[in-house]
């Protein structure tokens, strides 16, 4: 008969792996939606969005809408399902923020719409619901595929990969918008600390838990832009100071 004392430590000590197994599941579900509260914050205090490119949105609602049809095909942990979820209503705060700055401070009473077709103007529309739309249209697609080649491992990998391929590229609008204004003004450094913080995060837990390697890699790619990002919030203060001097 085992001794009561040593019974009741091994249950205190599964009751403390529990407890920070779910702190962890809960972490990586709403983790990756923090860095953009100060963003969200930052384009509501200045009513500007010149600095925070939405392109970072877009690569983000395709990777995540993609990651839910991975999971149909292939499922792994739900709480990278949650995730997705979780993720794609973010962005669309974001996106509805963003909407209602710019047309705000709309001189022109020109509209761009999803319905002109123009791809000059894709995915800088004026309306909310366009980008609705264009999710809505692009989930359907997914489904329909999904439905007909579902017992095909090729394909379900393909999506995958291409889930992972577009969030390792997460950072890189941001990037190029940065270099294309010179500048990080208007964008949260704190966002991208963040970004960088759960990057390592996600990263380490894919590798504990022998997620798909995919997941592993795309976290990989992530750390390495957020690191280039930092370097150009540096590289344009100093550009700022020496310019001031």
């Amino acid at each position: 008969m085992m001794d009561p004392q040593v019974v009741l430590q091994e249950e205190e000590t599964e009751g403390s792996w529990m407890l920070l197994s779910w702190l962890a599941s809960s972490l990586m579900v709403f983790g990756g939606s923090l860095p953009y509260v100060p963003q969200y914050q930052e384009i509501q205090r200045s009513s500007n969005t010149e600095g925070f490119s939405t392109r970072v949105c877009l690569v983000l609602l395709i990777a995540n809408i993609l990651r839910i049809f991975f999971w149909i095909g292939k499922q792994f942990e739900l709480t990278l399902l949650l995730q997705s979820v979780v993720m794609i209503l973010t962005m669309f705060a974001m996106l509805h923020l963003c909407c209602g700055i710019q047309n705000s401070n709309r001189v022109s009473t020109k509209q761009h719409r999803l319905s002109d077709l123009d791809l000059h103007y894709f995915w800088k529309w004026n309306a909310f619901e366009d980008y609705l739309l264009f999710c809505f249209g692009l989930g359907v697609l997914c489904a329909v595929l999904t439905m007909l080649l579902l017992d095909s491992a090729l394909f379900v990998e393909m999506l995958g990969s291409l889930a992972v391929l577009f969030e390792a590229m997460l950072g890189l609008p941001q990037l190029l918008q940065n270099f294309h204004n010179r500048s990080t003004k208007g964008m949260s450094v704190k966002m991208v600390l963040l970004w960088m913080a759960g990057d390592v995060f996600k990263t380490s837990y894919f590798v504990i838990n022998q997620s798909p390697s995919q997941f592993w890699l795309c976290g990989s790619v992530q750390i390495f832009i957020d690191v280039a990002i930092l370097l150009q919030v540096v590289s344009y203060n100093q550009d700022t100071r020496i310019k001031l001097g």
